[in-house]
């Protein structure tokens, strides 16, 4: 436990660190890669030349601080933040590294301010905050090890079908070339990948959302070809691989997944945010057929729209399913054209006792979730998941 001057002293530094803004994210990442180059093995270093992981680094140094006498509040971020380091396989070794960098940073940016007593402030509080991180990410590794199929560390897995979904999307069936089972993952989670692009400097590591629901055989993931606003360095590589290529795979993870809930369940996508998506409604269909479940999905064009003919035979099959979609340009092949207005459906919407499943990027996921809480969906019935860093909505 912190003492009530430790609490005291990092509290009061808030506006310290809202005054340097990503001024400190960014030295500090500056120094970390200078002094312990090997971490960009580790690191999505396209996050990096984007600003984006210093943002959520600066974002999340501010709430640990502003909220460290109640760290009750960041137990859903903190859980996001788990799962996402043993995706990485973040270690214990990994943190007194780290912890030594912010310390560090803060000495070199706010000499001044950084007393002996607000070092020793942050370093019990640093301290507190690895401890947690360790804890929960240790719990997460032996889940992974110890359940039937698990494993730790990286395992291979051979590409055992490719297949297009999309004009940038193409799925990718994974399956472990030791023959034995795989972990059940929880519909909605995704896999760290590991692969080492021709011309890359460091080993790459991503996170891509399992696309079917669990068969303990193998894995899918459907993967967007980046091509704005320039080509994404591990989404390219995947493209260009084959079947019979053997890629490295860290066991699934994520805290974005079905509830479980006998509610009518809303899934809501733009883009190849679908791909959590298939695994829930897959597995929604497979465990209650009856259940009620709506399926909302945006995209650009027809040409964009993955899975269409899937969804079309699911829809034929099942009367307790309904599909409906938007397409930002104009097609007889949508129900909607423009941006996702769920005011046009209100009626249609479970509103009062549905759980409401949204992926996409953050600004799409904002906007729906502003619309959904207007129509008086409780907040604690919405469900997110963010690709990259982690931001709130």
């Amino acid at each position: 436990m912190l003492s009530d001057k430790t609490i005291e002293i990092v509290k009061s530094t808030v506006p310290l660190l809202a005054q340097a803004g990503t001024v400190v994210t960014d030295h500090f990442y500056k120094r970390l890669f200078s002094h312990n180059p090997e971490l960009k093995n580790i690191f999505n270093m396209s996050n990096q030349n984007t600003g984006r992981q210093q943002f959520a680094l600066f974002n999340a140094l501010a709430a640990y601080a502003q909220n460290i006498d109640n760290l009750a509040v960041l137990k859903e971020a903190l859980a996001r933040i788990n799962h996402k380091h043993t995706s990485l396989n973040i270690l214990p070794e990994h943190y007194p590294i780290v912890g030594a960098h912010l310390i560090g940073t803060l000495k070199e940016l706010i000499p001044e301010q950084f007393t002996p007593d607000v070092e020793y402030a942050w370093r019990e509080a640093y301290t507190l905050l690895a401890d947690i991180c360790i804890t929960e990410e240790a719990a997460l590794y032996e889940h992974s090890k110890n359940k039937h199929g698990g494993w730790a560390g990286t395992r291979q897995f051979e590409i055992t079908n490719k297949q297009v979904e999309s004009a940038l999307v193409t799925s990718f069936t994974l399956t472990p070339i030791d023959g034995k089972a795989v972990i059940t993952h929880k519909p909605g989670q995704y896999l760290g990948i590991k692969v080492k692009p021709a011309g890359a400097e460091y080993e790459e590591i991503r996170q891509y959302s399992i696309s079917q629901k669990a068969n303990g055989k193998n894995y899918r993931i459907s993967v967007k070809k980046e091509l704005q606003p320039k080509p994404g360095m591990v989404s390219n590589y995947l493209h260009s691989l084959a079947q019979g290529d053997v890629v490295e795979l860290y066991p699934p993870a994520g805290d974005f997944f079905l509830r479980n809930s006998k509610n009518p369940a809303v899934l809501i996508s733009a883009g190849v945010g679908q791909t959590p998506m298939l695994a829930m409604l897959e597995t929604l269909l497979s465990d209650n057929p009856k259940q009620n479940i709506m399926y909302l999905h945006a995209c650009e064009n027809a040409q964009q729209h993955s899975f269409a003919h899937y969804l079309n035979e699911l829809s034929a099959a099942y009367n307790s399913l309904q599909t409906i979609t938007w397409f930002n340009q104009s097609s007889d092949r949508a129900d909607f054209t423009g941006l996702m207005d769920l005011a046009a459906i209100k009626t249609q919407l479970p509103l009062t006792n549905g759980d409401f499943y949204l992926c996409g990027p953050a600004g799409f996921m904002a906007f729906v979730k502003s619309q959904l809480l207007a129509l008086g969906v409780k907040n604690e019935h919405i469900h997110y998941e963010v690709f990259g860093p982690h931001q709130d909505l």
